[in-house]
Formats: structure tokens, C-alpha cells, sequence
């Protein structure tokens, strides 16, 4: 397969900014092409949960042989105590269109470190936490050597908790990935996937995501993709409102106030997400 698959946009975006994390199944091959032409920011080629037991051999040959003959994308792989995780790191280490994994059920930071021991120097870790364990560890899994950033696994949070899908019941969950991606100087967290959700009801869910302090969010489909993109991306009247006053800024405008310097920074870092996403109108 040839690299102009991948959506040009998105190919050129770093993995720390994006805010799409579009899962597409390893089960079969049919996934790749439409998920790498998608919106999605980054593309998971999923072998674990989307892929049965029977079929983890075959879906690992299968995404090799993609990531070798000239897609590129980010890999879910198995769990540390699964008996897959050492088979998929040993077959990954080698494809040269992998950009990252992603590792199921993180619960340690030692599990993180030791994945990318395995892989090749330098290659990102995305530590996909989804029990009460690894939230709790989530502070010391930041901060290993080899995560690159947080991500929540809410469907399996919530088996693991008892936790309903309420917004309230997931706050602290959201909220200590948060604090521990800061504490471990990290990009922002990614949440867990709004499943079947589209449109007005996924615009929603983004606006609990970025309140949150969360930046990315995981989907299952390809329609979900722009949305979770202008949800999840600085709104038309902020960037109006940075213009305005990185114009006055840069105009000799005066430091009025202890709120200044605050709002200054704020206008930098949309005016900054705006040149990367490529929201400016003219």
C-alpha cells in the first residue's frame, strides 16, 4: 500500500495534539484504508478487544503485513498478563509504519516501561487505563519512562467499578487522569468513546471531555471523527477573542490587572492550536 492513504492533515499532526483516536479493527484488513482516510487525527489498528481469542495470530500478521508495506498507525496491544502481549511487541518491534502502541489494561508503571523495552528505542507508549487500580496508579504511570500520554478505557472502568455512564460518576476518574498527565508532564488524556453517538449527542460528550481538561477522545467510527475534531478544538469566538488580543498585545497594550498575564497565555495557546489544526479562516 502507498503513504498517500493516510489522510495528509492528520498525518502531519503530532500524536500530542490530536484529539480523534479512531480504533478500527484488526479482525480484517477492510478497516485500514477507511479509517487512515478518515478525519481521525491518529488511527489504533485494535488487536485487543475487537479481535476473539481465535483470531489474535492471524489479526498480528495482518497488521504487520499493513505497517510494512506502507500504512502507517498506532497499535492496541494486548495486556501485559495476557499470554499475546510479548508475541505482539516481538512482531511490532519490527514494522516500520508503527507509530505508538497502545497498551490495554495499564495498571502499573512498570508494565509501561517494560512494553517499550520491547519496542524500538523511542517508540511512544499510550497507556489505556481502565480498571480502579490503574486510575489510583495513574500518577506513577505518567511519570514511567515510555508513557507518552493517558488514555481512559471507560467501558471496562465501569464493569471493573460498577460506575454508570453519568457524567458525575466518572469525574474523579477523569479528573485524576488529568492531574497525573500534568504531574508527569504529559499532553492531556484522552477519553474513553461515547459508543454510537454522533452529531449533537457526540458534541455533548465533547464538551464533558474538554471541561474535564481532557484533549483527545477515543471512537469506534469513522462519522465520529470531525466531530470529536471541532468539539475538542478551540470555538470560533475564542479564536476571535486570541486575535483581538494578541493584536492589542502586540499593539504595546498595558498589563492592567493580575488577570493579564493569565488570559495572555490563554490567547497564545488557542492562537498556537488554531495554527495547528488549521482553524484560521483567511
Amino acid at each position: 500500500m502507498a503513504t498517500f492513504l493516510r489522510n495528509s492533515r492528520a498525518a502531519a499532526l503530532p500524536a500530542k495534539l490530536s484529539r480523534s483516536w479512531l480504533l478500527a479493527s484488526a479482525a480484517s484488513e477492510d478497516t485500514f484504508i477507511p479509517a487512515l482516510t478518515s478525519e481521525a487525527d491518529s488511527v489504533v489498528f485494535d488487536m485487543e478487544d475487537a479481535v476473539p481469542a481465535a483470531g489474535k495470530a492471524e489479526a498480528r500478521e495482518r497488521v504487520v503485513e499493513a505497517l510494512s508495506t506502507g500504512m502507517t498507525a498506532w497499535v492496541r496491544v494486548n495486556g501485559i498478563e495476557t499470554e499475546y502481549w510479548a508475541d505482539d511487541l516481538a512482531a511490532l518491534s519490527k514494522a516500520p509504519g508503527l507509530r505508538g502502541v497502545m497498551l490495554a489494561m495499564t495498571e502499573k508503571p512498570e508494565q509501561v516501561t517494560h512494553t517499550a523495552m520491547r519496542l524500538q528505542a523511542g517508540t511512544p507508549v499510550l497507556a489505556l487505563i481502565e480498571s480502579a487500580l490503574g486510575i489510583e496508579n495513574a500518577t506513577a504511570i505518567a511519570s514511567a519512562p515510555g508513557t507518552f500520554r493517558l488514555a481512559f478505557g471507560v467501558g471496562d472502568f465501569r464493569r471493573d467499578t460498577g460506575a454508570s455512564d453519568d457524567p458525575m460518576a466518572l469525574a474523579y476518574a477523569r479528573s485524576k487522569l488529568v492531574v497525573a498527565s500534568r504531574v508527569g508532564q504529559l499532553p492531556g488524556p484522552i477519553d474513553g468513546p461515547t459508543v454510537g453517538a454522533l452529531g449533537d449527542e457526540l458534541l455533548e460528550a465533547c464538551k464533558v471531555t474538554a471541561s474535564m481538561g481532557m484533549t483527545g477522545k477515543l471512537c469506534l467510527l469513522t462519522d465520529a471523527t470531525d466531530t470529536i475534531n471541532r468539539g475538542l478544538s478551540p470555538s470560533e469566538s475564542e479564536i476571535n477573542w486570541a486575535a483581538e488580543l494578541l493584536r492589542e498585545h502586540a499593539a504595546g497594550a498595558v498589563v492592567g490587572d493580575g488577570s493579564y498575564l493569565p488570559r495572555l497565555a490563554r490567547a497564545q495557546k488557542i492562537s498556537s492550536l488554531a495554527d495547528s489544526y488549521g482553524l484560521w479562516n483567511a
